[in-house]
């Protein structure tokens, strides 16, 4: 059985996690639930952050709370759509009984919910996509799902093609996220990538995913569409160069690199043979500064 503490030998936590500490009375008297052990020992030993730069524990402490107002928006949200297509939502939705209760997002924008039928602690896992309405289950808690997730023996077909997390926690730390659209290039995607990372060395993996069949706009070269997350370390910039949603770069820095961030990736997209076609805050909005 795996436990909260061979999660811990796989991924050290922070030294000091964000906002791990808080009142789990308050927040099981607000979902009027018990919570499971192994959430709460997940909370309390990372903190506020993400794994392998994909997965988002619903915090529920400090100014971050996610936990509670997604489950009170949920049935609200998902509701309508399971009645009119209830063969493509077999489950039930907190606070009905038993229902899916959202621990996790992930940046593609599917969820990790528990089924809480029973006792907390036999809770078990749903990934679903609210988009395309695809779902799996997996017999496993929270923490057994993320480290089976990240050590590579579960899989889910909601996230996608076959992907190679690398175990790894970042704490949360104010980001200015950016999208770099990119012109085709004449180099072959591995090389754009490697001059890419070149340009931002030193740097360090952060899993990659690629789509085994079929192709998608912006994957030029014909190879498969895929994505390539990196760290640039000495930066503290996290990156993901891909062809899966358009050729881009998205970058996400510590606020006030927003000029230095430019020049660099202009740069690099010089170097790559791509013109910058435009750059846009991610989901929208006005370019952040240092972008104008």
């Amino acid at each position: 059985m795996t436990t909260i503490d061979d999660l811990v030998r796989l991924i050290p936590p922070p030294i000091e996690p964000v906002d791990a500490a808080g009142d789990w009375g308050r927040v099981e008297a607000a979902l009027e639930r018990e919570l499971p052990a192994d959430f709460k020992a997940l909370v309390g030993r990372y903190g506020l952050g993400q794994f392998a730069d994909f997965i988002s524990p619903l915090h529920p402490f400090g100014t971050h709370d996610l936990l509670i107002p997604m489950a009170r928006r949920l049935l609200e949200q998902e509701g309508p759509f399971r009645d009119a297509y209830p063969e493509r939502c077999p489950y039930s939705f907190y606070p009905e009984p038993g229902g899916l209760l959202p621990w996790a997002g992930t940046d593609n924008g599917d969820r990790l919910g528990w089924l809480t039928a029973g006792e907390p602690d036999s809770w078990t896992v749903v990934a679903w996509n609210p988009r395309g309405w695809y779902h799996s289950a997996h017999e496993q808690g929270a923490v057994a799902f993320l480290h089976g997730w990240l050590t590579g023996r579960i899989h889910t077909p909601v996230f996608g093609g076959p992907m190679e997390p690398t175990p790894w926690f970042d704490p949360f730390r104010e980001r200015v996220h950016v999208h770099v659209r990119l012109s085709e290039g004449e180099l072959p995607y591995t090389e754009r990538l490697r001059v890419l990372r070149d340009a931002l060395a030193p740097t360090a993996d952060r899993g990659s995913y690629k789509e085994e069949d079929g192709h998608e706009d912006g994957d030029e070269d014909g190879d498969e569409a895929r994505q390539d997350h990196f760290a640039a370390t000495d930066l503290d910039w996290r990156l993901t160069y891909e062809t899966a949603y358009g050729h881009q770069i998205r970058v996400a820095y510590p606020p006030g690199d927003g000029r230095r961030a430019r020049d660099a990736l202009f740069d690099a997209a010089r170097r790559m043979g791509c013109e910058v076609l435009s750059t846009s805050a991610d989901r929208g909005g006005p370019r952040p500064d240092g972008w104008e």
